[in-house]
């Protein structure tokens, strides 16, 4: 081994708790540690590159950089031990723990200089020594954004903080034994103001409950209650308060346990928390992987038949990648990447576009698409490893206060930020494909009293439509949850109706000067290359509890829309004079009737005509869904059109900021105007609202540009959604390639022969335009 000057040149530093470590994949594709050759992690910055001989991430790297010294990191797989010992009969403590690397896996590690050709230097050497210890001990970056992600932020509240509680009385052990109202066992919780014990409500995985701890807080109103079984000796327990409806922390659990006689420190979990609980409910909702014989369905591998593992809640995720990437422009746009990568000097685990090139080439590639080597009953190999997109993750998911954690989220939300993050990177390259999604609304309406017309315009990037779902008729002697499970099949065009038929609403005529009726009809103005439509299935039923309309939905796999297609201002309409009423010109329109009907339910104004505006006035039941979504958004009750008369003129700095991002000058000054010149608001509203900017704020649109073709779509690919919520259960993606269907759930990929089940069930389709 050689001794080498380098090390001294290259001021190696040991990393630190706080240091981003990439040992276990390459930060420029999937190639890990655990292959033949190994990762070489950079010594100085920490970066891992592989050593393929066809990319060379890490000579890459090298060669940018002039970081000479790297560590070679193989792992190898410990066998796996069994002793023959049967399982305990019950877990006396359960809990989502490490396993440490040293006990699963063998590490070879090689340190080298690219200097002075990749020669292996003694790793005894000082500092290097040192350097490499650190790097083996520290928490890769991986785990590192998995901790993170999982620490929920659980907070106290004024309830647990000041909880007043009863005289002290101790508890027998009988008394903690079961239900005060019942004889459960489990799920058991202990209010602590008075020391009753109920049990909870029913919960993931099957655990049973009657509500008598709910039911016990309704008659009393005593505020937090904690899950026996879940305590632990350092403080943590599950705390629940009933008027914030929300887990809480409580910072004296000790001292308001002992009220009870019982001692924090010698207890012990035996019960899963409510994390816990819906975790493994997550993983275990699945879709059938069998034919309706009983057939396994047949796996799928090579390029484009790629997996992704299944972080723990990230299959909303991986459902609208796999989507998107079964999209020719986004194949063509990120699977080229190879100048971008080669000559970016940006961190490639913080590049946006470093790292769409990196997961194009994992999902594309098929290197990553083999089957296991693991045999099945039958003999063969089903399974894939797949890829992990964790690094990707934490970097679309950064700062954002829902996609940075590790629960389970919304795919259309998802695909709404993804989109907004693709634009936003892509808008000074030239090559926003998220430009294929975008399409105008046009809006008529015509007085039925004077006949004059005024058309609008709405830009948005995908639909939503509402589900007209209607409960079938059961006989009598149903059982109720059997009831509510069934619905009549929806036809897609029911949906498209409910954004596109026309509709005649009171209006105040500008004309006319008194109240009449106007029909108002929404068309499309212009097509998008690729139409998305949300299906909405989650919607408040009774009790205002969210009900999922699992409704089937006869969508097909051809459209055409050109019945739906907007001709603008005709010869023989009359317009409405321009500012005739300033105040109808400049005010955004809303439906009257849903309106009132969100008022009636005891919403304020300003909110009720946000929401509408929002879901493009698709009816009350829409904008309720939207209005209990953003109900804590800091700008809810911010008046819609605040006057720009005292704010102070955008500073030219500011503007060019903005234009430096790719916006004109004009738009810069409009966002900044609409958010009292505060640059991060403008940015937001600047993607929001890049649809809607007036024509002659855009400098790049075409002035008379025709769509003449044929508004034909063909179904590419469909993301559907199992389970009660948007927040729990599990989403797969079915998607249209080589002339076949095949479904992605996580990392398992396999031939779908027959999909008319799983079309109807779908909560977003993707169509493609046809050429």
């Amino acid at each position: 081994m050689a001794t080498c000057a380098h090390i001294s040149a290259a001021r190696l530093a040991p990393a630190t708790a706080s240091s981003e470590v990439y040992k276990e994949e390459c930060t420029l594709c999937f190639d890990s540690q655990d292959l033949s050759q190994g990762i070489d992690v950079c010594l100085s910055c920490f970066n891992g590159g592989c050593l393929h001989n066809e990319r060379q991430h890490a000579q890459l790297h090298y060669r940018k950089t002039k970081h000479p010294i790297v560590l070679n990191i193989k792992r190898i797989a410990k066998p796996k031990q069994r002793d023959g010992s049967e399982p305990p009969a019950k877990i006396t403590k359960l809990a989502i723990e490490e396993e440490r690397d040293e006990d699963l896996f063998d590490f070879i590690t090689t340190p080298k200089c690219y200097e002075c050709g990749q020669a292996e230097l003694d790793p005894t050497t000082e500092p290097l020594a040192q350097v490499i210890a650190s790097v083996m001990t520290a928490l890769s970056a991986k785990k590192q954004s998995e901790v993170k992600a999982w620490q929920e932020e659980i907070v106290s509240c004024a309830h647990t903080q000041n909880l007043e509680q009863g005289e002290k009385r101790p508890l027998e052990a009988q008394a903690l034994a079961h239900c005060n109202q019942c004889e459960l066992k489990d799920n058991l919780w202990l209010c602590l103001t008075c020391g009753n014990l109920g049990c909870g409500r029913q919960q993931y995985g099957g655990v049973g409950g009657n509500g008598h701890g709910l039911a016990h807080y309704d008659s009393c109103k005593h505020p937090v209650a904690v899950k026996l079984g879940t305590i632990t000796p350092e403080g943590t327990a599950d705390v629940f308060c009933y008027d914030c409806g929300e887990e809480r922390v409580d910072p004296q659990l000790g001292k308001h346990l002992a009220n009870f006689g019982i001692n924090i420190a010698q207890q012990q979990k035996t019960e899963k928390s409510l994390t816990e609980l819906q975790v493994e409910q997550n993983l275990k909702f699945d879709f059938s992987m069998t034919t309706e014989d009983g057939k396994m369905l047949e796996p799928l591998f090579g390029p484009g038949y790629t997996g992704m593992k299944n972080l723990g809640n990230s299959c909303y995720m991986a459902s609208v990648l796999q989507a998107l990437f079964a999209l020719e422009p986004f194949q063509r746009r990120y699977n080229s990447m190879a100048h971008h990568v080669a000559n970016c000097y940006e961190r490639p685990a913080q590049c946006f576009q470093c790292q769409m090139a990196k997961l194009a080439d994992g999902l594309l590639s098929g290197r990553y698409s083999q089957p296991k080597e693991v045999l099945d009953g039958d003999g063969e190999r089903r399974g894939q490893e797949g890829i992990t997109p964790a690094m990707f993750k934490a970097l679309v998911g950064k700062g954002h206060p829902e996609f940075s954690t590790m629960r389970q989220q919304d795919a259309q939300e998802f695909f709404q930020h993804i989109t907004s993050l693709i634009e936003q990177k892509e808008r000074s390259t030239g090559s926003d494909v998220a430009s294929n999604f975008k399409f105008s609304l046009e809006q008529r309406l015509q007085c039925l009293q004077c006949e004059r017309v005024r058309y609008g315009t709405e830009g948005s990037s995908s639909l939503t439509l509402r589900v007209p779902a209607k409960k079938k008729e059961q006989p009598s002697g149903t059982d109720d949850t059997l009831k509510s499970a069934q619905f009549e099949p929806v036809d897609f065009q029911e949906c498209l109706a409910t954004v596109f038929s026309d509709d005649i609403r009171d209006y105040k005529c500008p004309h006319d000067k008194c109240d009449v009726q106007a029909s108002y009809t929404t068309r499309f103005k212009t097509f998008p290359e690729i139409l998305v439509c949300t299906m909405s299935r989650f919607v408040l039923g009774a009790d205002w509890v969210t009900e999922k309309l699992t409704a089937q939905i006869n969508a097909p796999l051809e459209l055409d829309l050109e019945r739906l297609r907007g001709h603008g201002h005709q010869e023989n309409e009359e317009l409405f004079a321009e500012n005739t009423d300033e105040s109808d010109a400049t005010s955004p329109q809303v439906d009257d009737g849903a309106l009132q009907q969100l008022m009636s339910m005891g919403f304020p104004e300003i909110r009720c005509k946000k929401a509408l505006l929002a879901t493009g006035n698709n009816g009350a039941e829409v904008a309720m869904n939207w209005l209990f979504e953003h109900m804590d958004d800091p700008d809810i009750d911010t008046p819609l059109a605040a006057s720009s008369a005292g704010v102070a003129a955008a500073s030219n700095s500011d503007i060019q900021q903005l234009a430096d991002m790719g916006f004109t000058p004009a738009q810069a000054k409009r966002a900044l105007t609409e958010t009292g010149n505060n640059m991060e608001r403008a940015v937001d509203w600047l993607f929001s609202h890049a649809d809607a900017m007036d024509t002659d704020e855009t400098s790049a649109e075409p002035s008379s540009v025709t769509d003449t073709r044929p508004a034909k779509y063909r179904l590419t690919a469909f993301v559907s959604h199992k389970g009660t919520s948007t927040h729990c259960g599990h989403y797969v993606a079915h998607c249209y390639r080589d002339g076949r269907w095949a479904l992605y759930n996580d990392n398992k990929v396999v031939e779908v022969p027959d999909i008319s089940k799983a079309i109807g069930e779908a909560y977003m389709y993707i169509y493609s335009r046809v050429a």
